[in-house]
C-alpha cells in the first residue's frame, strides 16, 4: 500500500475517534478522553519497546514526572494549562534522558531492573516531599490551572477536544517517525544491534534519543491527565503505571502505530465490563490476556500484519 493510503487510513482513525464523542453517551465519551490520554502514554512506550526493543519498567516515573511538572505549578503558582503542558513535556523528557544516561549502560533484564529502581526512587521522593506533592493522597488541580485559551477543561467538550488534539498530534508524529529513516534505524536496533553498530550507528545514542522521545510522550500524557481530570498523586509513579502501557501495547500490537490506542481502548472497557460483572474482574482480564497470548501472541494488529497486511506500520 502506498504512503498516501497509509496516511489516509490513519487519518480516518483520527476522524472516527473524533466522531465517537457525538455517538457515545456522555459517560463513555468522558471515558474515551481517558483512553486517548492513556493511549498517548502507551504510544511513547511503544516507540521504546515495540520499535526499539527497550523493555522498561520505569515509564511510570516519566508519566508521574509530567503529571507533577504540570500539576505543581498549577496548584502552587496558579499556572494555566498551556504553560503547564509545556512543563509536562520537559518533565518527562528530562527524566527520561537522565534515567537513560545510566540505564542504557545495561541491557536486557538489567535494563528493566534499573528502570524499575529509578521509578521506585521517584515514587519514594514524591512521598517524602508530601508537603508539596500531597504524597499518596495527592491533590486536586485548581480550576485556574484547568483553563486553556479561556475554555474550562473540566467541561466535557473542551476536555475531549484537548485529549483528542494531543493524541492526534502524538499519533501523526509517531507515524511520521516510524516511517522515516530514523524509524528504520530503531527497528534495526531491535532486530540486530551488533549489525547496526557495524553499519555506523551508535546504539547508545540512538536508544537515548528514543527513550527521551518516549519520555516526552509519557510526560505529556501525565500532564494531560492532571489537567483534564483534575488530580495528581504519587500512586501514578507506582509499577502499575509502568505495566499498564506494556499491556496496552502487547494487546493492540507492539511495533504498530495504531496498536496502543486499540489496546488501551480494549483493556479499559474490558476492565469496565468485568468489574461490573464480578468482584473477581482481574480473573476475567487475565483469562482474556491468556487467550490473546495463545492465539495472537503479537497482539491484534500484529496478527493483522502477519496474516493480512504485511505493510502495516
Amino acid at each position: 500500500m502506498s504512503g498516501a493510503k497509509v496516511w489516509a487510513l490513519h487519518l480516518a482513525v483520527l476522524v472516527a475517534l473524533f466522531a465517537a464523542q457525538y455517538l457515545l453517551p456522555p459517560y463513555h465519551a468522558t471515558n474515551l478522553a481517558r483512553v486517548l490520554v492513556l493511549a498517548l502514554f502507551a504510544m511513547g512506550y511503544n516507540l521504546a519497546f515495540g520499535y526499539t526493543g527497550l523493555l522498561s519498567l520505569g515509564h511510570a516515573l516519566f508519566f508521574a514526572g509530567g503529571m507533577f511538572a504540570a500539576g505543581l505549578p498549577a496548584y502552587h503558582f496558579g499556572f494555566s494549562a498551556g504553560p503547564a503542558l509545556i512543563l509536562s513535556l520537559l518533565g518527562g523528557g528530562v527524566l527520561a534522558g537522565a534515567v537513560g544516561l545510566f540505564a542504557l549502560r545495561t541491557a536486557g533484564v538489567s535494563f528493566m531492573i534499573v528502570t524499575l529502581m529509578f521509578a521506585q526512587a521517584g515514587y519514594l521522593t514524591l512521598i517524602y516531599f508530601n508537603a508539596w506533592t500531597g504524597g499518596d493522597q495527592g491533590f486536586a488541580v485548581p480550576a485556574s490551572g484547568r483553563s486553556l485559551f479561556g475554555f474550562a477543561l473540566s467541561s466535557d467538550g473542551p476536555r475531549f477536544a484537548v485529549a483528542w488534539g494531543l493524541f492526534a498530534l502524538g499519533f501523526l508524529v509517531c507515524l511520521a517517525l516510524v516511517r522515516s529513516r530514523f524509524g528504520r534505524v530503531m527497528v534495526a536496533m531491535r532486530e540486530n544491534e551488533e549489525r547496526s553498530r557495524l553499519l555506523g550507528y551508535n546504539p547508545f545514542v540512538v536508544k537515548l534519543i528514543v527513550l527521551v522521545i518516549s519520555g516526552l510522550y509519557a510526560g505529556l500524557a501525565g500532564g494531560a491527565w492532571a489537567l483534564l481530570f483534575g488530580y495528581a498523586g504519587a500512586s501514578f509513579a507506582t509499577i502499575q503505571y509502568s505495566i499498564l502501557p506494556m499491556l496496552y501495547v502487547l494487546l493492540g500490537g507492539a511495533g504498530t502505530v495504531a496498536g496502543p490506542v486499540l489496546g488501551a481502548a480494549l483493556m479499559f472497557w474490558l476492565i469496565e465490563l468485568a468489574s461490573g460483572l464480578t468482584s473477581a474482574w482481574l480473573f476475567l482480564v487475565g483469562a482474556a490476556l491468556v487467550v490473546l497470548v495463545l492465539f495472537a501472541p503479537k497482539g491484534i494488529l500484529g496478527w493483522v500484519r502477519e496474516k493480512v497486511w504485511r505493510g502495516l506500520p
